[in-house]
């Protein structure tokens, strides 16, 4: 599992509910640092146990400021020289 191979704590669960109606109970892995383009920071992940690779949600990429390129299958920095938060 993903979880053991990068030595990742768990620290409580949460409900989720997935896209077709289900609810389940999971595990959260708490401080997860993730580091990517130059960016980094410590969030919390619910782990799913039939995964083997990890999703970044939608508050990851804000906070980190990126952007997906769907043309290219990848991510990028919005300003690559520094983070842009947005405020109402």
């Amino acid at each position: 599992m993903v979880v053991q191979r990068l030595g990742l704590d768990i620290s409580g669960s949460v409900q989720v509910r997935y896209a077709d109606g289900r609810t389940a109970q999971r595990s959260v892995a708490r401080n997860v640092r993730l580091s990517f383009g130059g960016r980094d920071g410590v969030f919390s992940a619910i782990v799913e146990p039939a995964l083997d690779s990890a999703s970044i949600g939608a508050i990851v990429l804000e906070e980190l400021d990126l952007l997906v390129d769907c043309t290219q299958g990848r991510l990028v920095p919005r300003d690559p020289k520094q983070i842009i938060s947005e405020i109402k």
